[in-house]
C-alpha cells in the first residue's frame, strides 16, 4: 500500500505552494507530472466543492494513490461575488488578461466597495472511495493597478490592507501562513496525517505471507 499523496494539479505556482505547506507530512508529495500522467477534469461544477471533488477522485482514479485537489477563485463584492468558481476561465488568455478585464469592469468603483475575498476549498479523496473536504478564506480589496511579482492568478491587484501590499509582494513564507490555500491546507493537514496514519497501521498489519 503506497505510502504517498498526489497532488492532482500542474500549476507551477499551485505545486510551488503545495511543497511548501505540506512539507511536514512524512510521505512523499507526488503531482500528476511526477507520475507520468495528464488528469484533466471539467471544471465545469457549480460549486467550488464539486469541481475540487472531481479532481481528487479523478486523481484517485488515475493512480491508487490518496489524492487532494483543490478549487479556488476570487470573490469580487461589487461584481456579486464575480468571478467565483469561473476565476480562471473568467476571459480567454493568461493571468495579465484576467486581471486587466477584472480592473475593467470595476473602473470608477471607490475604494471602500472593492472589497473581495479568496476561497479555496480542498477535497481529498481515498482510494476506498471516501471523500473529505475542508475550506479556508482570505480577505482584501482589489487595487486599481497590479503590483508585484510573486504569486500567481489575481494576487498582482489582491491588496490586503493590514499588510499594506498586495498579495504579490508577499515573502513567500508569509503568503504560505495567511492566504486561502494556507488556510484550507491547515483544516485538512490533520485529516491527511489522521488518514496516512490509517493506511500505515493498515499496512503494518498485513499478513506477509509464507
Amino acid at each position: 500500500m503506497s505510502q504517498e499523496l498526489l497532488i492532482v494539479t500542474d500549476n507551477p505556482g499551485k505545486k510551488r505552494e503545495y511543497r511548501a505547506l505540506l512539507a511536514s507530512l512524512p510521505v512523499p508529495i507526488r503531482f500528476p507530472s511526477d507520475l507520468g500522467c495528464r488528469i484533466d477534469v471539467q471544471e465545469d461544477g457549480t460549486t467550488y466543492v464539486e469541481n475540487a471533488a472531481r479532481k481528487a477522485r479523478a486523481g484517485v482514479q488515475a493512480s491508487g494513490l490518496l489524492s487532494l485537489a483543490d478549487d479556488s477563485g476570487l470573490e469580487v463584492d461589487a461584481l456579486g461575488g464575480e468571478p467565483g468558481i469561473r476565476s480562471a476561465r473568467y476571459t480567454p488568455g493568461s493571468d495579465a488578461d484576467r486581471i486587466a478585464a477584472l480592473l475593467a469592469r470595476l473602473d470608477g468603483v471607490p475604494w471602500e466597495q472593492r472589497t473581495a475575498r479568496f476561497r479555496c476549498v480542498i477535497a481529498i479523496a481515498t482510494p476506498a472511495g471516501d471523500l473529505y473536504t475542508t475550506e479556508g478564506t482570505c480577505e482584501g480589496v482589489i487595487a486599481t493597478a497590479p503590483a508585484g511579482t510573486g504569486g500567481f492568478g489575481y494576487d498582482p491587484v489582491f491588496y490586503l490592507p493590514e499588510f499594506g501590499c498586495t498579495m504579490a509582494q508577499l515573502p513567500p513564507e508569509v503568503k504560505n501562513r495567511i492566504s486561502h490555500r494556507a488556510r484550507a491546507v491547515e483544516a485538512a493537514l490533520p485529516i491527511l496525517q489522521q488518514l496516512l496514519e490509517d493506511r500505515r497501521t493498515t499496512a503494518s498489519s498485513c499478513p506477509t505471507g509464507i
